[in-house]
């Protein structure tokens, strides 16, 4: 096999490998959006799993709370 023959029977992986280890710089960059993407990620799975748990015990979800009976 030349070298040729040899660099396009890489597959996906080792092709993502290749375009994200070349520089230090595109390493970092894509470790660092990668946090804050996952982290995002996360954040807004916990948050709707715990409005789904806590549906009709939120304040938001009593409707007399925080309300005034009127006066007579």
């Amino acid at each position: 096999m030349d070298s040729a023959a040899r660099r396009s029977s890489g597959g996906l992986f080792e092709g993502i490998y290749r375009v994200v280890m070349r520089r230090n710089s595109v390493y970092v960059t894509f470790i660092i959006a990668g946090a804050f993407l996952g982290e995002r990620a996360v954040d807004y799975g916990v948050h709707k799993l715990w409005e789904y748990n806590n549906v009709g015990k939120r304040y938001e979800d009593i409707p007399t709370l925080g309300q005034r009976q009127p006066e007579e």
